[in-house]
This record gives C-alpha cells, structure tokens and sequence, in this order.
C-alpha cells in the first residue's frame, strides 16, 4: 500500500507563543527556529506513535482489494473515508458508492455481496482525513506535552545536532508522555 500525502496539516498542535513560554524566552528572535522546531517535533512525535496529529487529507493505493475482502489502513485516527475508487484495465478510475464499505477504526471492509472484486482488479485508491482533528486542542495533552519537552531538548542541545526521531532516541520522559498513543502494530 503507497500512501500518498494530499494535503498535510493547516497549523501544528503547538503555536510559537506556547512554545516561547516554555522555553521562558522573552524575545521573538528566534521565532523561525522555533516554528520549524514545532514542525519537526510533529513529524518526529507521528513517526514515533505511528499516528497522524493533525487533520491531514492522504490517498492510499492499492495494487488491488485483498481476497479477504479487508484492508487495514496504515493511518490512525481516521477521520472520514473520503472516496473509493477502482480502476479498469485501460486505468479509468470510478468511484464506488462509500455505502458499500464498512468502516471501524482503521479496518476497511468491502460488504461481500456489494461490489465485484473485479471492479478492483487493476488497482484501488483510498482518500481519508486522518488525524485528532483541525484544532490544536483536538490533540491528546500528554502528547503535546512531550512535544514540548522534545523541543526543550532539542533547543538546550542544539549543538550535538538532532538526535534521530525515534522512540528509543526520545528522552525517557518524552517516550513516557507519548508511547501510551503508540500505536501498536501485530502484523
């Protein structure tokens, strides 16, 4: 499965001014860094817990509907599932009626009796809005919190560089303020 990223997010969980107030900065000199901090701690934090923070709008493609008749997502939260498509042999896309699709979680299951496997024989797009939500308040506190800690690390020790983005690099109460939204994956 290709995810493809559409539209990412229209502002961060965090503002400059919440994060200049943590770093008990008093001047606005190093607002840019401070706002590509922010950025970069979103990415890192996503990465990490394997979650979209942000509303985000992304299509996932498919070389065709799994004989078992489901399809787990690589994204959470979802929001919507926005469209469907499947595509014939000469590549012509056509929507299929979101009705015919069950919808838990990040599972995805076509209903069996509604559509032919064959209307996804030559590949399937999947456009969803993942995410918390729009709004910085949508998104969990401890997981803001550990953006914050994050970005307090990453700016007192901006010398040794950034450190790589991964739960096992995080600091142990960073890890400890997001890991409860990691999610886990069994396959």
């Amino acid at each position: 499965m290709t995810p493809i990223l559409l539209a990412g997010p229209v502002s961060e969980p965090l503002s400059v001014d919440e994060v200049r107030a943590w770093l008990q900065l008093e001047t606005h000199d190093e607002d840019n860094l401070l706002a590509s901090m922010i950025k970069a701690a979103r990415c890192a934090v996503e990465q990490a817990v394997r979650r979209a923070l942000m509303l985000q709008s992304w299509r996932l493609r498919l070389p065709n509907w799994p004989q078992q008749g489901e399809v787990r997502l690589p994204l959470s939260p979802i929001l919507s599932i926005d469209a469907v498509r499947g595509f014939d042999a000469a590549g012509n896309g056509v929507l299929v009626d979101l009705g015919q699709f069950r919808w838990c979680g990040s599972l995805v299951s076509l209903r069996p009796e509604s559509v032919a496997r064959s209307a996804f024989a030559f590949g399937v797009e999947i456009d969803v809005k993942a995410g918390y939500g729009a709004n910085a308040s949508d998104v969990p506190d401890a997981i803001r919190q550990g953006m914050l800690m994050l970005i307090a690390h990453w700016y007192a020790h901006r010398s040794d560089g950034l450190h790589e983005a991964s739960v096992t690099h995080f600091p142990a109460a960073i890890a400890g303020a997001i890991m409860p939204y990691r999610n886990m994956r069994l396959r």
